[in-house]
């Protein structure tokens, strides 16, 4: 059969996604673009971090539906773990699939591809012969197909229960596969010529709950991965983020001084509230400390991305501007991922009382998006005529081609294809 995938959210269900499309190449299927009017059944990948991305899941498959009413949608993702019998209801659905049940996604595809086989055009729009099918709790994961970077998951669930936050709920609780089956995807990943991995998971630091390990150990393990030529780690909570973690990175190690670290506020008093496990002293000190072990005379800055979230209910004009102040005079990030609070039912924050309008969220996301792209611009002056090694790739857009150093700079040159996939020093 002929199958168009769809992905939104996070580099998690980037990467379980190209591992599903892995499995149905393998078994002859045709991956489409979900534009092309060829597709005969469609999966969808979803998100629910915030109340747009439900909303976007929903028109999407609307949307698919309208393209080609005989083909069947099977759905999975948080949104499909939250809002099961929403999704359902929608016309065209065919199955849906929550967060311990992926690996049946695959399995029922095969399945619908069999009776289409046999009764070409037939499929109803409605049928639950899928629907309800467990797997395994944890569904291992890699992306595929991009001859310089993959996304490796290495852990999924969290315990934390952030008073915003739906993803315990969406994805269930912390849990991971031993280090060995880690490293066996790892060199898997080696053998397509790949040179770099980037390590997802909803709470990547918590490694190690399901299997008596930890970080430290996992990071060591893919450490000596032959082929494999830097690592990157998609995002760490600070409390995780230990003395002996930073000091075996900053050691010599493949992995690269580029850190993605949620702060969501820079007030204590919020951070109490969100129910974060730190607060902005312990943090700053984390950045502190990193920076200590891993910047030196003459060599890159580090890339620090911090996540914010403005519009808390109950965060004040004067909390704001401690954030603000926090991030502009303190922490100095290179990068800000900025996101509007999002009220989520089933959340305790949901019912906190002062929940900010939206107006005044709007306002602080802008003051934020000035303070960001200030604080970029200087991240990239501090490191420029510094030597970088830059990991180029293969897409080409006006005669350029692009790559990213260590440290996360972006850096562009005139299209050479015997580039692609190599590490090349530059002058930044």
């Amino acid at each position: 059969m002929r199958i168009a995938f769809l992905t939104l959210g996070c580099k998690l269900n980037f990467a379980e996604t190209s591992t599903y499309r892995r499995a149905l190449l393998a078994e002859n299927w045709e991956d489409v673009s979900w534009t092309s009017g060829k597709a005969e059944a469609f999966l969808v990948n979803t998100c629910s971090v915030t109340e747009h991305s439900d909303k976007k899941c929903r028109n999407i498959i609307r949307k698919l539906h309208r393209l080609n009413p005989s083909a069947p949608i099977v759905v999975t993702g948080c949104y499909a773990e939250l809002r099961r019998d929403e999704i359902l209801a929608l016309d065209g659905v065919r199955a849906v699939f929550g967060a311990k049940e992926k690996g049946s996604v695959v399995p029922c595809l095969l399945e619908l591809g069999r009776s289409e086989a046999t009764r070409r055009g037939k499929i109803s729009d409605r049928g639950g012969d899928c629907v309800g099918v467990r797997g395994g709790d944890f569904f291992a994961a890699y992306s595929s197909g991009d001859r310089t970077r993959s996304f490796l998951k290495v852990q999924d669930g969290c315990n934390n229960f952030c008073s915003y936050c739906t993803v315990p709920y969406a994805r269930g609780e912390s849990r991971n596969i031993p280090i060995r089956e880690i490293v066996a995807q790892a060199q898997a990943i080696a053998a397509e010529g790949v040179k770099e991995v980037v390590l997802t998971g909803v709470n990547t630091g918590d490694f190690g709950r399901s299997s008596g390990e930890n970080f430290l150990q996992l990071i060591q393990a893919l450490d000596k991965v032959e082929g494999i030529e830097r690592y990157r780690i998609s995002s760490i909570e600070p409390n995780l983020l230990s003395d002996e973690i930073i000091d075996w990175i900053a050691g010599g190690s493949k992995f690269l001084p580029h850190f993605h670290i949620p702060l969501q506020s820079g007030c204590d008093e919020v951070l109490r509230r969100m129910g974060r496990r730190y607060d902005c002293v312990a943090f700053a000190d984390r950045i502190d400390r990193i920076r200590k072990a891993m910047e030196h005379e003459g060599g890159l800055k580090v890339f620090f991305g911090i996540d914010v979230i403005v519009g808390f209910p109950g965060e004040t004009d004067e909390m704001f501007e401690e954030t603000y102040r926090f991030l502009e005079q303190r922490i100095r990030p290179a990068f800000i991922h900025i996101f509007p609070y999002s009220r989520r039912p089933g959340t305790p924050a949901a019912g906190f009382p002062d929940q900010v309008r939206d107006g005044i969220k709007t306002e602080r996301v802008a003051r934020l998006e000035e303070l960001c792209d200030r604080l970029h611009n200087e991240f990239i002056e501090a490191n420029r005529g510094l030597k970088a090694k830059v990991l180029f790739e293969s897409t080409e857009r006006k005669g350029l081609m692009s790559g990213y150093s260590e440290n996360y700079i972006q850096v562009s040159r005139p299209y050479d294809s015997g580039l692609i996939g190599r590490i090349t020093e530059v002058t930044l």
